[in-house]
């Protein structure tokens, strides 16, 4: 004789657990587990684990200390600059062998080297390009010369006139990944996608100050 299953009042609230949506958590700082704001915080580069994590206030004023944590979380600063005697031509993009026209360019503290990522459907990924080349096309550039390792990137994308780079950085670029990811849509990401990146660039230059000037108020 088989049996049927009826819900009991109390099986019914644990169902309810599951059917119904749970609230988002809120964003929590990755060293003391403190809240964090959800949009404005600052964030920490683990070197050993090769990822960026949320950071409260004191916790990022404490990793700024020189010595901190053994130089394992290093504070990713927020300046943006730009070079403009320094100009990307088309020639030296194809250099770089970048199947896009965004990519970003770090230097990796691990491995003694640039790291070339650009954004794709499935992330961020990595370019097959060698890293000389990076060494090559920006090393004339004082944006490479100030470049902090682990925290900041260069920031480059290719139009129709000109190639353009700045030093952002990091977790904006990985910002910029999630992003397209998002709204990756068909072969070339999409009317919505290519929207998101013009705003996003637009908002880059504005913060962006030439080389030389940061300190000036």
């Amino acid at each position: 004789m088989s049996a049927t299953w009826a819900p009991t009042a109390r099986s019914g609230r644990g169902l309810r657990r599951y059917l119904t949506e749970r609230p988002a958590q809120p964003e929590r700082c990755g060293l003391c587990a403190a809240p964090v704001a959800d949009t404005d915080h600052r964030h920490l580069a683990d070197t050993e684990q090769r990822s960026l994590i949320c950071a409260c206030p004191s916790c990022f004023l404490l990793m700024e200390r020189p010595g901190a944590g053994a130089g394992r979380f290093r504070p990713v600063p927020a300046r943006y600059l730009t070079d403009p005697d320094h100009r990307l031509d088309a020639r030296a993009w194809d250099t770089l062998r970048i199947p896009v026209s965004v990519a970003f360019v770090f230097r990796n503290t691990a491995l003694d080297r640039f790291v070339a990522l650009y954004p794709s459907p499935a992330g961020a990924t990595e370019s097959e390009g060698e890293p000389e080349a990076w060494t090559t096309v920006l090393g004339e550039s004082a944006l490479a010369g100030l470049l902090e390792p682990d925290v900041e990137a260069l920031l480059l994308r290719r139009t129709d006139d000109d190639c353009a780079c700045f030093l952002v950085p990091i977790d904006i670029c990985y910002e910029l990944v999630g992003r397209m990811r998002l709204l990756w849509q068909g072969f070339d990401g999409g009317s919505e996608a290519r929207a998101a990146l013009d705003a996003f660039f637009a908002h880059v230059e504005t913060l962006a100050r030439p080389v030389g000037t940061e300190d000036r108020p």
